[in-house]
């Protein structure tokens, strides 16, 4: 189960500073893109069956649907980062930030746990814990709360170093050593192991690799301070670069994927392969690709006035919220679908990972219903954070800060 989705909102900027709309906007297009994702996957016909980026299986369509949304966690986390470095001007000082840093990463680790991996399964036994995107951004902000004596140009750095090279560490062998190999590859690797009979513990989000994410948007968020039309600019050369380097990279195909494209049946399939990066662990071309177009779509969002960006904003505003009220929505709304469909309760299986669906029986609809579903969940959603995001803008109780 590969899921994205975060948003976390740490924006308690100066009073006297202005909100960077940009950001928010950014934030709401990949959250309702995010959406899709999800409602595919809960609900579409082959989702429990089949990969969508398997070549040998998928249509094209299909393959894009969720190649889109790789987009989302990258984002996310990246945009996390960068919001501590905007909420680290507010701070009285570094020990303050720090305990604020480490507060909110186990809170989100909690969270995750507790009511997202519920969210997810309507699973009250909770037969799977699923490390996913918000549990890795938990620790990300913990490991950043203990670089904070360093430069912002240090903490950047080691971003980098970990995006580029912690692929190098496959090449170090590491059969005489179980401990050492078991340690590494949860932080570094997609892998599970049991808890208990019946239980196992899902690590889908290496935290490592997520942190160089983390750590270079917070390196980044300085330059958001910059007036708009520069930051524009610097947006698209840091686009350019970020997207050739992926294509030499690929064109090149020995570094940076561990799974390199290949030439298919027709040159639709070709695109797809060439396309077709790894997430889990998100690979140094994973994230060339999916930060590239982020930050075009950083450019495109610095100063512009429309319906569409006002729309996003929305959500953008308001995003942990947002997250966890969707993934409830969706998950009901396929309960739905399956009562539609003939099931019973008593054939909906919540404890292997199949959300509630039937693993033996055909269930689900067709993509173009995936569309129209999606759709339909994001509109719902508009009002709820409309209202939410006013809500938060007139009051300062405590708890706000944690939705």
């Amino acid at each position: 189960f590969h899921k994205y989705c975060f948003i976390l909102k740490v924006h308690h900027y100066k009073h006297d500073m202005k909100r960077i709309h940009s950001i928010d906007v950014v934030r709401g297009i990949v959250m309702v893109i995010m959406a899709l994702d999800h409602v595919r996957d809960l609900m579409h016909v082959t989702s429990i069956t089949q990969s969508p980026t398997n070549l040998e299986t998928t249509t094209p369509l299909l393959f894009f649907t969720r190649w889109i949304t790789h987009i989302c966690a990258p984002t996310f986390v990246f945009l996390a980062g960068t919001s501590v470095y905007l909420s680290s001007k507010k701070a009285e000082n570094i020990a303050v930030l720090r305990r604020f840093l480490i507060k909110r990463g186990i809170y989100l680790l909690v969270l995750e746990f507790v009511v997202v991996n519920f969210a997810i399964f309507f699973d009250p036994r909770f037969h799977i814990l699923l490390f996913e995107v918000i549990a890795a951004i938990g620790l990300g902000f913990i490991g950043l709360g203990l670089l904070l004596n360093i430069s912002v140009t240090a903490i950047g750095t080691i971003g980098l170093i970990i995006l580029f090279f912690y692929s190098l560490l496959s090449l170090i062998p590491l059969e005489g050593n179980p401990v050492l190999k078991t340690v590494i590859n949860f932080l570094f690797n997609q892998t599970a192991a049991p808890l208990s009979e019946g239980r196992v513990f899902v690590m889908a989000y290496p935290p490592i690799p997520w942190l160089g994410i983390i750590l270079v948007g917070f390196a980044s968020g300085k330059f958001f301070l910059n007036p708009v039309q520069e930051r524009k600019h610097m947006w698209v050369t840091v686009g350019i670069a970020a997207i050739s380097l992926f294509m030499a990279l690929r064109v090149l195909n020995v570094y940076g994927d561990p799974v390199p494209w290949a030439s298919q049946k027709d040159a639709v399939f070709t695109l797809l392969s060439f396309l077709n990066v790894t997430k889990y662990p998100p690979s140094l071309q994973f994230s060339l690709l999916t930060l590239g177009v982020m930050f075009f779509i950083l450019a495109w969002a610095e100063g512009a006035k429309t319906r569409l960006v006002e729309f996003a904003s929305v959500y953008g505003r308001v995003p942990l919220f947002y997250f966890i009220i969707h993934f409830f929505l969706i998950h009901l709304l396929m309960l739905g679908l399956l009562f539609l469909q003939g099931f019973s309760w008593s054939q909906m299986d919540f404890a292997s990972g199949t959300f509630g669906r039937p693993a033996s029986a055909e269930s689900g609809v067709a993509l173009w219903v995936i569309y129209l579903i999606w759709i339909g969940v994001v509109a719902l959603l508009y009002k709820p954070c409309l209202w939410f995001g006013e809500y938060k803008a007139k009051h300062t109780y405590w708890w706000l800060k944690y939705l």
